[in-house]
């Protein structure tokens, strides 16, 4: 498996520990939306695509199986991230 594209919006909300949300493209076949960035008492982490559930906790709806994976696509998404064009920077036409 290989990340064949990775896209990176970031979100500048005061107040908010998330800095990010990503989508990923693996073997330009299989598109993984709604990652985010999160900033951590340890710097930028990433966290999987999750929904509530009935008892009111969270699940992931995807996520890596292996520390490996986990570890390639926090590369990706960290990377493309950190050279993302900020939301301040944009220009008005």
């Amino acid at each position: 498996m290989k990340i064949t594209s990775v896209k990176v919006r970031k979100i500048e909300k005061e107040g908010s520990r998330m800095k990010g949300i990503a989508s990923v493209l693996l073997d330009d076949s299989f598109a993984v939306h709604d990652i985010r960035v999160i900033e951590g008492e340890d710097g930028l982490f990433i966290a999987m695509p999750s929904r509530k559930t009935a008892s009111g906790d969270y699940r992931d709806i995807a996520h890596p199986i292996n520390s490996e994976v986990r570890a390639m696509f926090e590369e990706a998404i960290l990377d493309a991230y950190k050279n993302a064009e900020d939301p301040e920077e944009k220009t008005e036409e």
